[in-house]
């Protein structure tokens, strides 16, 4: 049984998204961690750069496959997760906490309301 916070905001290609403020933390899904079992490396995009909602901006490689992230919100990247670099095992252990993989300052708040709910999520993942 996957773990889907209900105050995250979910894309349907498993990532979430916090927001506090005009900025928000964005990192992939339990249900997306467990599919891919063990992470291996975490490519994250560089700070100051601008992504768009649907880029592809990160990379996770698992011991299984390497998939894509994508962003779920447009704007500017303000945070990397450094720790990830050395310690990628964090999107296993506490994919919602320590596990994040970015911060982005939100150039248009309204694409939130493209992204799901928890109970959205959670019915699209069979949870």
């Amino acid at each position: 049984m996957s773990n889907v916070p209900s105050d995250l905001k979910y894309a349907k290609s498993h990532e979430w998204v916090r927001v506090e403020g005009d900025v928000a933390t964005v990192g992939i899904s339990d249900h997306a961690q467990h599919e891919l079992t063990d992470v291996v490396f975490v490519e994250t995009p560089q700070a100051g750069r601008e992504v768009k909602a649907g880029e592809a901006c990160a990379v996770v490689e698992s011991v299984k496959t390497a998939s894509d992230v994508y962003s779920p919100v447009s704007g500017a990247v303000q945070e990397i997760n450094g720790a990830l670099s050395d310690n990628p095992a964090l999107v296993n252990s506490d994919p919602y906490g320590a596990g994040w993989f970015y911060k982005i300052k939100l150039s248009n708040p309204a694409e939130l309301e493209q992204l799901m709910t928890a109970s959205e999520y959670s019915k699209q993942i069979g949870a």
